[in-house]
Formats: C-alpha cells, structure tokens, sequence
C-alpha cells in the first residue's frame, strides 16, 4: 500500500569528538550572527562563561540567558522576549535535555536556526526535532513536533566528561528503552526504513549492555566514547530514521505519568525512563502472556543496578508516596492519547498500577491472560 512520510532525520551537521567546540568556529558564523546563548545548570554556568567569551572573540554579538524551569511555556514566553529584544537571529543550547529541547523549540517558533551543544550524554535531545514541554513545577505535559533538526549539533567530548557519571547512567537507561519500545511498536512493520531502525535499536542495545559498565568504570576509554556517543547521537539517528511510526510505548508513557509526583522531580529523565521499561515488560508479562519479557525483565535488573539506575519505587524516592498518587500517574500515564496504548493488548489504570509496583521484584508474576503475541526477537 502507497503511504507518504515526512520527518526529519538529523542535523545538517554534527561536529563530535575531543575538540569539537574548537572545530565549529568556522561553521558557527555561517549560521547565525547574533545568536541567544542558553543554558540552565550553576554548575556549567563556568563553561557557558568560557562559550560566550570565545562566541565574541570570533566576532559574534551573543546575548546568554538562562532557563528556570524545565522547558515550560512561561520560560520560552519570557526567552522569546529576550532574542527579539537582542534581534537574536540563532540559539545555541549548551546544557542538558530540557536546556536542549526548550532551544530547539524556542528558535522553531522563531524560525530561526538551533545549534546544540549536549553538556552530558543523558539524552538524545540535542539531535532530535521533538522537545518534550513540562509545567513550571516540572510535570510532563506534551510533546511538540519541529519542523527540523538542529543546524548543527556540536557534541564536545571534553565537555560531556564534565557531567556526573549519574548523567551518563541515565542515558543508558533512555537508549535502551529505543529497543524495548519500539520492538514492540514497530518490529511487525512492513517499512523498511522502521524495520532497519528497529535493527538499529537492538544494535544499540547490545552495545549498551557490553560497553555500559566500563564506560562508568572509565572516562578514557573507548568504550566510554562508544557509549556517549550511543546514548545522544545514535539513539537520536534511531529516532529520525523511524520517525513517528517507530514509536515510544510504556516506558515514556511511565516517565511521563511519573513527572506528576513532585517526589519524584529530582531523578532524571532516562532513571524513570529505565524503570518505565522494567513496568513494560511487566505489563507485557502480565497481560500479554509473553514468557520471554519476563525473562529479558530479570536480566536487565542486575544490569541496571550495577548502573546505580533505580528499579523500585523506593530507589525513585516514592517510598512515602500515597496509594492514591500512585493511581494518579497510572491515570494520566493511561489517558487517551498516551503513548502507552501502542502496546498490543490494553492497559487499564489498575493493570498498570500493579506493575509499577511490582516492576522491581525478581519473582515471575500469574498471567493473567496467555494472548498470542509474536515474541520479541532476541
């Protein structure tokens, strides 16, 4: 059957490796003149410092502000303010995820150009053409599609070193979810260029899974690069090949009913994404019968804990929550539009609720129902 798609893949340009910011002074000016640039964290604000002063010693007007709050709409009313004040004719993001995607979004609406600049590897938002928008008090509230990938995105290896190791944690734990989500999403897909994506995501995996703990272990090796440049370059490639159709399932979905507790506000984004993949292979366990997610669950546990990533509530920090706010994030984690329905059997709040709980526990769980599903590829 004859579909059209469109979607962004990638940036124009990516520039990556241990001098990476210095090798883009020359592509930097042919982009924007005047650029607004953003960032968020005290503990970069040294290093954004450093960006703009060498920003104006290549002849650039820069403006920096920073952002308050996790790319809400009040942040980017008041930054909109601000680049049109300064006739800013680009943005370049230097931060995190939420730095990132709130740059992205801000130029998109003023159909300027983005450069990216990833501080860490805890996401693939510097490469993306999604930002993720939250309320001021941090809790998820959409996504919003871009009409492109970033101009340019300058992954600076000596930047991302900077990070805590915790940061490069949580990006494993992200890009693993690219292979559990979308095998289930899209691994039945007859479109090739998902297939080949979906492909891409079990590649991933596998690296992940033999490069992570060294990568943790050893900020100079190989498989430390390998590993950065999976969790925000290659997760992102993954993304823009596959497109819409090649989905996030339960383990975005669970992130982003998780936002709601503010308990839970001070883990990062791939931490709750990480135990979001252990409640979907619990729900897959439970209510689709599949033998084998249980088993890919037990195995993924003790890697994930060799990473310090959480698989309990207790580890999120939601130890003294209330039933009650539980049942609130499976409902909004549940709500019509949730990217959770994308599994292949249906979800209720309740359902959902006993594998947040349980997501953790190393025991096997009672099917409840033995549909047949297609069992995930190893």
């Amino acid at each position: 059957m004859d579909f059209l798609s469109s979607h962004s893949i990638a940036p124009s340009k990516v520039v990556r490796g241990e001098h990476a910011w210095e090798e883009s002074y020359q592509l930097i000016p042919t982009i924007c003149r005047r650029p607004l640039l953003l960032g968020r964290s005290n503990t970069t604000a040294e290093l954004r410092q450093g960006l703009a002063h060498r920003l104006q010693e290549i002849g650039l007007k820069n403006v920096s502000a920073e952002l308050k709050h996790d790319c809400c709409e009040a942040d980017l009313k008041r930054l909109k303010t601000i680049a049109c004040n300064n006739s800013c004719d680009g943005v370049i993001a230097a931060g995190g995820g939420k730095v990132l995607d709130a740059g992205k979004l801000l130029a998109h609406r003023l159909e300027i150009p983005c450069i990216t600049v990833p501080l860490s590897a805890a996401t693939c938002a510097g490469w993306t053409a999604l930002a993720n928008i939250y309320s001021s008090a941090g809790a998820f509230q959409r996504d919003e599609v871009l009409n492109k990938c970033p101009e340019l995105i300058i992954f600076d290896h000596s930047f991302v070193r900077q990070a805590p190791p915790r940061t490069l944690a949580s990006g494993i734990a992200d890009a693993l979810a690219k292979w559990y989500e979308a095998s289930v999403s899209s691994g039945s897909s007859k479109d090739g260029l998902i297939q080949q994506a979906v492909q891409m995501a079990r590649v991933l995996r596998d690296q992940l899974l033999i490069d992570g703990p060294k990568a943790l272990q050893d900020q100079n090796s190989h498989a430390w690069i390998r590993v950065a440049e999976a969790c925000a370059l290659t997760a992102g490639l993954i993304g823009g090949i596959g497109g819409a159709r090649c989905r996030t399932v339960a383990a975005h979905a669970v992130h982003n009913g998780l936002t709601q507790l503010e308990a839970c506000h001070e883990m990062l984004h791939g931490e709750k994404v990480g135990y979001g993949i252990l409640v979907q292979l619990r729900l897959e366990e439970m209510i689709g019968g599949n033998q084998l997610a249980g088993q890919a669950r037990r195995q993924l546990l003790p890697f994930l804990q060799k990473l310090e990533l959480p698989v309990s509530l207790e580890d999120l920090g939601l130890s003294k929550v209330s039933l009650f706010e539980l049942k609130e994030v499976c409902q909004f984690a549940c709500q019509e539009d949730s990217d959770l329905h994308h599994l292949p059997f249906t979800v209720t709040p309740s359902s959902l609720l006993e594998a947040l709980v349980a997501a953790g526990k190393d025991e096997p769980v009672i099917i409840e129902s033995k549909n047949t599903e297609k069992s995930r590829a190893s």
